[in-house]
């Protein structure tokens, strides 16, 4: 279920102070917050925020296309690395004398004898 529009977009209310601030002082370095559940609105623009994805501060950059989003859309909390069967797979299927081992960097085919008969 969505916000009610006549409550308006929820914000904390530290993030409009530090936002202000920066905008004031004209430097240009990053706000660290904690707030990802914070909406990010018109006046976020041009500034850099650290969202703190449960590690570290990952630093994001607003831009016109993120206002309306939650801050917490733009720092992922989870890291796919890959699928362990995937690991797996490809451990078996490089493995030496295994068919189908012929990949990038194997020794090409010794070539074939003549049909001629030579001895």
């Amino acid at each position: 279920m969505t916000r009610s529009i006549w409550k308006g977009p929820f914000v904390d209310s530290y993030l409009l102070k530090k936002a202000d601030a920066a905008r004031s002082s004209g430097r240009h370095e990053m706000i660290r917050i904690w707030s990802r559940r914070s909406t990010i609105l018109p006046q976020f623009v041009g500034l850099t925020f650290g969202v703190y994805n449960g590690q570290k501060h990952v630093p994001v950059t607003v831009n016109e296309e993120m206002v309306g989003h939650k801050f917490g859309e733009f720092a992922p909390t989870r890291s796919f690395y890959r699928h362990s069967s995937d690991r797996k797979a490809k451990r078996a299927g490089s493995a030496p004398g295994a068919p189908g081992a012929a990949g990038e960097g194997a020794a090409p085919a010794a070539p074939a004898a003549p049909a001629g008969g030579a001895s």
